[in-house]
């Protein structure tokens, strides 16, 4: 346990939960490449690896000697809680003389685990120290070589180790007395030692801003390595390393379906796209629908598009599932959606109404749909002042267990291999009169995410929407159902009065009738392939938003925030692109991540230059 003193802070005080937030941020800036859960930083003196004349108070970063001070046999010692993380590249402290004492023997410097602590820093083998009373360096010997000046009461003196080139110095009230130490062998912790009666020191291991300006130091050897690293030579292979390179980032463009980006690359550096374009363009479509909270429609499209790729991924489609209730829940999927903003009045009066849908009959075990006349909205429900669908484009049908539906309707059978990127022309170019350009054109504008942001659900900047494998134009948000975001309307947004599936009773029957065919879906899952533990807490963590009047302000409320959409989102894009025998993830991701990884590797068994050579530096 450790010694707490006089002006000690008790843990939950709040002003000691702000200095450990403090410590916490300055090491994080000081130190990235120090993961502390393998490796932890210094942060006070250790209370069980001291001389017993040493005694530790103020959260133990206050040592003041307690023993007899008659000679060098009375040095008493104490190092830190661990040794300095090789991951930091250059570590830096300070210490505070409170008082120099009877005679002011303090030493200040660094030691190994199990070097004796009877003794001042420096005068043993691995011990290394800067004395008060002489100003002289000790360097494992009791003789010491002059250094620097001595050091007194009021004085802060600083200890850097450069774990880059093993090398040490010291700083004086915020100024560097140049190199101390060179040589220096690794797992040194830092360590102070007093000798006579009085002498009282703090430590500053990153609780308070630094005298000696170390961010200042650390930049000039950021800059030192950046400049070694653009300085390597390539010779005679750039060339070929060019042409790898500019296939990596045509691949990662086709990966995230950046389809006219793609092309333009392409075009421009000779390169060749391994994907056509429908394909990419099906794919960047279906990522939309995921991040705009669509999701029964993201799984309509892809049982269309990839037929049997759900059923060959059970573990994908429950994630799907399971997002889509939650996407109930924010009132931005369609199924409770289109419910939403119906007056309840004109709910039976439409035929593909989720409730009276064939899908929830007793012949369930495959998808069905209305057909190529029936009105619907995206998964069988008629929006608003809209007539007949685009077309008679089909779905394939997707077994599920008895009990459980589709996540969205289809509609009547046609081939799979329908090209789901084929729009209406004509009705495409009338509801953008606005528009010169063609309807390929417009298409290709559109289907570029990176000019998109999502926000809780709404998709900015674009007002396409899917219908039944059908690309239409602005029908994401219509005039007339006055929402915004997850299906709040406007008048509700302004009051904060979020409701669930956008308060509509109707809406809400669907998602908990969803909610009993998504158990049905769990327990057939468990029965063909055994419990799965992930399985159960997703399913339990979606349902538990319904214990809660507030279901996005409560312990579970994350799982309603649109950027818990993009995990999805990948998942569900790299299965597609490995059913059609494609890179899952995309070559440049895989290379930046295996040179991350040798990097932050390479920092922790002591190549220092590694921790100022971080990837994303340079990926600017």
């Amino acid at each position: 346990m450790a010694e707490l003193g006089a002006g000690s802070l008790p843990l939950g005080d709040p002003a000691f939960n702000y200095q450990e937030h403090e410590l916490n941020e300055r090491l994080k800036r000081l130190y990235p490449a120090v993961n502390e859960e393998e490796t932890p930083l210094p942060r006070s003196w250790s209370p069980k690896d001291k001389y017993s004349y040493i005694g530790l108070s103020q959260n133990n970063l206050r040592v003041h000697y307690k023993g007899h001070g008659k000679n060098h046999k009375d040095a008493a010692s104490v190092r830190a809680t661990h040794p300095i993380p090789a991951a930091c590249g250059i570590y830096y402290f300070e210490v505070k003389i409170v008082s120099k004492g009877r005679d002011g023997y303090m030493g200040i410097g660094l030691s190994a685990q199990g070097v004796n602590m009877n003794r001042l820093p420096g005068w043993d083998k691995h011990s290394y120290g800067y004395h008060g009373d002489d100003g002289h360096s000790f360097c494992s010997s009791g003789t010491g070589q002059p250094y620097g000046p001595t050091f007194t009461t009021g004085d802060v003196i600083g200890c850097c180790v450069n774990l880059i080139n093993n090398t040490c110095f010291y700083t004086k009230n915020g100024i560097s007395l140049g190199v101390a130490f060179t040589d220096l062998p690794p797992n040194l912790y830092p360590t102070v030692g007093l000798q006579t009666p009085g002498e009282i020191v703090d430590a500053n291991f990153g609780q308070q801003p630094f005298v000696f300006d170390i961010e200042d130091y650390m930049s000039e050897w950021r800059a030192k390595i950046h400049g070694m690293i653009a300085r390597f030579p390539i010779g005679e292979r750039l060339g070929e390393w060019q042409a790898v390179l500019q296939n990596m980032v045509s691949s990662y463009l086709v990966h995230h379906g950046y389809c006219a980006t793609a092309t333009a690359f392409a075009r421009a550096t000779e390169t060749l796209i391994q994907e056509d374009q429908t394909s990419i363009k099906n794919r960047q479509r279906i990522q939309k629908l995921v991040l705009a909270g669509r999701v029964g429609e993201a799984i309509e499209a892809t049982q269309q598009l990839y037929p049997g790729l759900l059923e060959h991924n059970p573990n994908l489609l429950f994630m799907l599932k399971c997002r889509q209730f939650v996407e109930m829940v924010n009132g931005t999927d369609s199924e409770v959606r289109c419910l939403s903003i119906r007056s309840p009045k004109s709910q039976d009066s439409y035929p593909g109404s989720p409730s009276l849908s064939p899908r929830h009959g007793a012949s369930n075990t495959h998808l069905h749909a209305g057909g190529a006349d029936s009105p619907t909205c995206s998964n069988g429900v008629t929006p608003p002042n809209k007539s007949k669908s685009h077309g008679g484009t089909g779905v394939g049908g997707i077994k599920y267990p008895s009990g459980s539906s589709s996540a969205s309707s289809s509609t009547s059978s046609s081939p799979s291999s329908v090209n789901y990127s084929e729009s209406n022309s004509s009705d495409s170019t009338k509801s953008q009169p606005h528009s010169a350009n063609s309807t390929q054109e417009t298409s290709d504008s559109e289907m570029e995410i990176e000019a998109e942001h999502y926000t809780n659900g709404v998709v900015e900047g674009s007002s396409a929407r899917i219908m039944n494998g059908t690309y239409k134009h602005e029908e994401i948000l219509q005039p007339d159902d006055n929402s915004i975001g997850n299906g709040v309307t406007a008048d509700e947004s302004c009051s904060n009065g979020r409701q669930l599936c956008g308060g509509n009773q109707a809406a809400t029957e669907r998602m908990i009738q969803f909610g009993r065919e998504l158990q049905t879906l769990n327990e057939q899952l468990c029965h063909e392939y055994g419990k799965n533990a992930t399985h159960k807490k997703m399913l339990q963590d979606a349902f538990s938003l319904l214990a809660y009047s507030d279901p996005w302000n409560c312990p579970v409320g994350q799982q309603l925030d649109p950027t818990q959409r993009e995990t999805l989102c990948s998942a569900l894009n790299s299965a597609i692109l490995e059913s059609q025998n494609l890179p899952k993830q995309p070559p440049l991701m895989l290379a930046l991540g295996q040179a991350t990884e040798c990097v932050q590797l390479m920092a922790r068994v002591r190549s220092g230059s590694c921790s100022f050579a971080r990837v994303d530096n340079f990926l600017h």
